[in-house]
């Protein structure tokens, strides 16, 4: 009898946030911070009267995509790679500048996927304790030692909602020894208005040891779509293209990024009304003991630490009424502490409904 070898990795698979609940038709999904506000009108209306030809290849290199990202962001063409996602170009990052035995610093909690991808590599994750649920540069820097090859950060970071300053932010760039590769996900960097905020893009656009994420999944609202970009130097980019499969962004996700980049109208909506409802439900879940970060992204962490009920008994509460939030025990391992997106303006409402009639059992 043959047997077929292959490797076997000492990982835990990602598990999204869950998306349906058995015998129920209708759910309020508010576990995977996708858009509140949907999708681009002009997105919409240019799929209905584009003519698609699918028997056709798509655009290898993007390049409309490409050419209308370096103006809306005013940065160079050149240094901009496309993905399925962003996790396919976080994917590529480790294929190119990893090897095994190299070792990855991350976040003590962070988006699962940069853990995942150096480790089926062979590379070490090393993990950097958090403060209060914040993201430590002097945590980061005691990890660094001559075998680290890249820090990964998400600023916001997901699942904390919490963030680096600006100030905070190039300090850690600048105490890292220059050949370590910084990779900034700047993946809810649209919804940010705090003052003391700086997107990686804007900080780092002419460093050539910074790799910026970006992505259309979240207030794009383009996340089934799967697309995403990436912004490094010349030099970087270039080496990815070698190694990036031929066609892997398809025609309708380039298409549909391309229109939602020109709905600066769309965008501010959405920029509003998470600032709204965000505030909204972390003063309302305040008044029942369940504290949250401060408002940054389009996601609250809810901690439940001085709340009279257990994160988990909440959680299967909603979930019997139809609405279903982020386990943070599940990958994160996160104890007593759920995810909450922020929803539309009828999901919200009814979250609150349904969070008071549990409270008043």
């Amino acid at each position: 009898m043959t047997t077929i070898r292959f490797k076997k990795f000492k990982l835990e698979a990602y598990k999204p946030g869950k998306s349906s609940i058995k015998k129920l038709k209708k759910v309020i999904k508010l576990s995977a911070n996708e858009s509140a506000l949907g999708v681009s009108p002009k997105v919409k209306k240019i799929l209905i009267g584009k003519n698609l030809n699918f028997f056709r290849y798509p655009d290898g290199k993007s390049k409309e995509l490409r050419n209308k990202i370096s103006k809306k962001f005013k940065c160079d063409k050149d240094r901009i790679i496309c993905g399925a996602g962003s996790d396919e170009v976080i994917q590529m990052i480790c294929q190119l500048i990893l090897k095994p035995g190299d070792e990855v610093i991350i976040p003590q909690f962070s988006f699962l996927m940069y853990r995942i991808y150096a480790k089926i590599i062979g590379a070490n994750v090393v993990f950097a304790k958090e403060k209060k649920f914040k993201v430590s540069i002097s945590e980061i820097l005691k990890k660094v030692t001559i075998k680290t090859k890249i820090v990964f950060l998400a600023n916001p970071n997901n699942p904390t909602g919490t963030y680096l300053t600006k100030n905070e932010i190039m300090k850690l760039r600048k105490k890292l020894r220059k050949n370590i590769l910084l990779v900034v996900d700047d993946a809810y960097a649209e919804y940010m208005q705090n003052v003391d905020y700086k997107s990686g893009l804007d900080l780092f656009k002419n460093y050539k040891n910074v790799f910026i994420l970006r992505t259309f999944s979240k207030i794009y609202g383009l996340s089934s779509l799967r697309i995403g970009w990436g912004y490094g130097s010349k030099e970087i980019i270039k080496a990815l293209n070698i190694i990036k499969p031929p066609f892997n962004v398809n025609e309708v996700a380039q298409i549909a990024a391309v229109e939602s980049l020109k709905d600066n109208k769309f965008i501010s909506q959405s920029i509003k009304h998470n600032i709204f409802y965000a505030t909204k439900l972390k003063d309302f879940l305040n008044k029942y003991g369940i504290s949250s970060n401060k408002v940054s992204a389009n996601f609250l962490l809810l901690n439940f630490t001085k709340c009279k009920l257990k994160a988990k008994y909440f959680y299967e509460k909603l979930k019997k009424k139809g609405i279903i939030l982020r386990s943070t025990e599940d990958g994160y391992n996160i104890k007593n502490m759920l995810r909450l997106t922020v929803g539309s303006k009828k999901e919200n409402l009814k979250f609150m409904k349904v969070t008071e009639s549990i409270f008043k059992k």
